[in-house]
């Protein structure tokens, strides 16, 4: 029997596999970074041991090191969570050889699989080897791990070499293996997955399909089991192929078998040899704890010879501190406050007051619910996520409530596929409604919190209106002689009630009211985040014309080859490469003309707003600035 797990990883996976230990009686260990020491995983494990480090290549991706944290803790066995080491057979023999229970499949089924070509040789499936106009377009992958890192989309065939030594570098950064291959991109087809559980008996469990078409950057953001509206043929042959995949390799333990479905027909993409992100959604609905069963299978005992009947239908959310409208860019800072309401299953790494840094995954917590039908789930899931408490950095929030809203989307089925924020992101990150009068709470509240510190603002001789801008939006209001607030602009609005934390407004005859709270540049009113623009500029944030700024913190990874003040750059050129949060942002001229600055050096830590590098512009042609492709591996499987 089990008696100690250490969790080879951190964050909400950690979180989630101590959650299902502690019902079990199972002790924890933790594994933690030095930029993790203070994380909720290491705040909840019974024990936790240090890497010493920051980077995952120093800590998390250092198979020797957390072999040694779990025997110098007295762990008795070792859970990789996924991303990291998940899907490492080196590392699952290390723990194996190290006297250790491995909670996973054999490390020969991993190498079998994790490889994607070894895994598409395995069922007779040819990788493209010389690429021809006629092929285009393709996806250049990488060989190991998943979630987007070491992925590109080619186009045009001259793209091709740079993307194939851009995606080699991506892949031996994040897995260690530098390998990669080429297949033929589907455009616009379904991710349909199915979750596969074996035990060492001979039993293998196909727990039904899920849908993850929703993606961004490779990276999933919305899933729900089962995928809507298969036809019970494809379904059936879906469940072949998986078992048939399994049974091949002897697999053991749980794992997932991805097709990309489009014209009625699956294409295989790849076996992922580990528990996967969106796993809260099957277990849902099959009504099991998948970790449980992990764990059980680890220590030798059978599966019942058939899964248990599914019910209803469950939807899952990836809440990620980023902002959409800017390239999916991450965005670091506190979490003051994260509340959710009841009857919704919150899978998280991070409580109020915890900050969100530069070394790691930016998904702040999965929601998930259950219901009978899909349009239940969906209308109870967008009901929690409007109302959640999630003060801090810009999130994806808003994106998701209307992601879930938007038509195609509600419809399912036929509707689906991963081309749905490629053709919908400029409407999905439109200002939300009812954000100015969000504004104007925030104005009010601010008000009435300095009326309330230096007295009334009503004075006999009437003054010029008071003005505040949040956002985009300027609001002007005026004190009354009854000691309340008249809002001059936007027409239209009348002050209820104000007090410091809360406001009540009425609009066209609907009274609504917003909780308003303040913190440093920003003020969170109502379920709107709006930043606190100053009344004048200071002269210090001014920047020259053409300047490149650093979008985050984070490390300058490469500058273009040759790159140097005074060459020639045409806009939309790649000249350095920075990494942040697991991303790399490709920085682009902004314009055609001259390098006439270059602070940028490999290997140099930047600060939000460093100084990167100055064009000065000699042709009226414009590019985008920042591009963002993820890079390293995390705790976050987006495959």
């Amino acid at each position: 029997m089990i008696s100690t797990v250490l969790v080879a990883n951190r964050g909400e996976i950690a979180c989630r596999v101590f959650r299902t230990c502690r019902d079990l009686g199972i002790s924890t260990v933790a594994v933690y970074s030095d930029a993790d020491a203070g994380a909720l995983h290491v705040r909840e494990a019974d024990a936790a041991v240090r890497l010493p480090g920051a980077a995952p290549s120093e800590t998390y991706l250092r198979g020797d090191l957390v072999v040694k944290a779990a025997l110098a803790a007295g762990a008795d066995a070792v859970h990789p969570g996924y991303g990291f080491l998940s899907e490492n057979a080196d590392f699952a023999r290390a723990v194996t050889d190290a006297g250790l229970v491995w909670i996973g499949p054999p490390p020969a089924a991993i190498e079998a699989m994790a490889s994607k070509t070894r895994a598409k040789e395995l069922l007779g499936i040819e990788p493209l080897t010389d690429v021809t106009e006629a092929d285009l377009p393709v996806l250049v992958k990488a060989a190991a791990g998943g979630g987007g890192r070491g992925m590109r989309i080619v186009r045009e065939l001259a793209d091709l070499p740079e993307e194939l030594k851009a995606a080699s570098a991506e892949a031996a950064s994040a897995f260690g293996d530098g390998e990669v291959f080429v297949e033929p991109y589907v455009e616009n087809g379904r991710h349909v997955e199915v979750q596969l559980l074996c035990d060492t008996h001979g039993t293998v469990w196909a727990l039904g399909t899920r849908d993850c078409s929703l993606q961004r950057r490779h990276q999933k953001v919305v899933e729900e089991a089962p995928a809507p509206g298969l036809p019970p043929g494809l379904v059936e042959s879906l469940y072949r192929q998986s078992v048939a995949a399994a049974k091949a390799v002897g697999y053991v333990g749980a794992g997932t078998v991805e097709f990309l479905v489009a014209d009625g027909r699956a294409h295989f993409l790849e076996m992922n040899t580990r528990l996967q992100v969106e796993h809260p959604v099957t277990e849902e609905v099959y009504g099991v704890d998948l970790v449980a069963l992990q764990l059980a299978v680890a220590e030798g005992r059978p599966l019942p010879p058939e899964p248990p009947a599914p019910r209803g239908h469950a939807v899952e959310v990836r809440l990620y501190a980023e902002d959409p409208a800017r390239g999916w860019a991450p965005q670091t800072g506190v979490l003051h406050r994260f509340e959710v309401a009841g009857g919704v299953r919150v899978d998280t790494g991070y409580a109020s007051g915890d900050t969100i840094g530069v070394h790691y995954d930016p998904m702040l917590a999965k929601l998930i619910v259950h219901a009978e039908t899909r349009e239940a789930a969906l209308r109870k899931l967008t009901h929690a996520l409007e109302r959640a408490v999630v003060h801090g950095p810009v999130t994806n929030r808003n994106l998701l409530v209307a992601s879930l809203r938007h038509p195609e989307y509600a419809r399912g089925a036929d509707a689906l596929d991963t081309g749905f924020y490629d053709r919908n992101l400029p409407g999905l990150t439109a200002p939300a409604q009812g954000e100015e009068h969000a504004a104007v709470a925030a104005a009010i509240a601010d008000a009435s919190s300095r009326a309330g510190r230096f007295g009334g603002g009503w004075r006999n001789l009437r003054s010029q209106d008071e003005t505040r801008t949040y956002g985009d939006h300027e609001i002007r209001y005026r004190p009354t002689r009854d000691g309340g607030y008249e809002v001059t602009s936007p027409e239209g609005v009348r002050v209820v009630d104000a007090k410091p934390d809360s406001v009540s407004l009425e609009v066209a005859g609907v009274v609504r009211h917003f909780a308003v709270a303040v913190y440093a540049d920003t003020v969170h009113a109502g379920g709107h985040r709006l930043s606190v623009r100053p009344r004048f500029t200071d002269p210090r944030d001014q920047s020259a014309p053409g300047s490149l700024l650093a979008p985050m913190p984070g490390t300058v990874v490469r500058v273009a080859d040759g790159l140097a003040v005074g060459d020639r750059v045409t806009a939309g050129q790649p000249l350095l490469w920075l990494e942040a949060m697991k991303m790399e942002h490709r920085v682009v001229a902004p314009a055609s003309g001259t390098l006439t600055a270059l602070h940028a050096a490999p290997g140099r830590q930047v600060e939000v707003g460093a100084l990167l590098a100055v064009v000065q512009e000699t042709e009226q042609e414009t590019a985008v600035v920042q591009e963002h492709a993820p890079t390293e591996a995390q705790e976050e499987d987006p495959a």
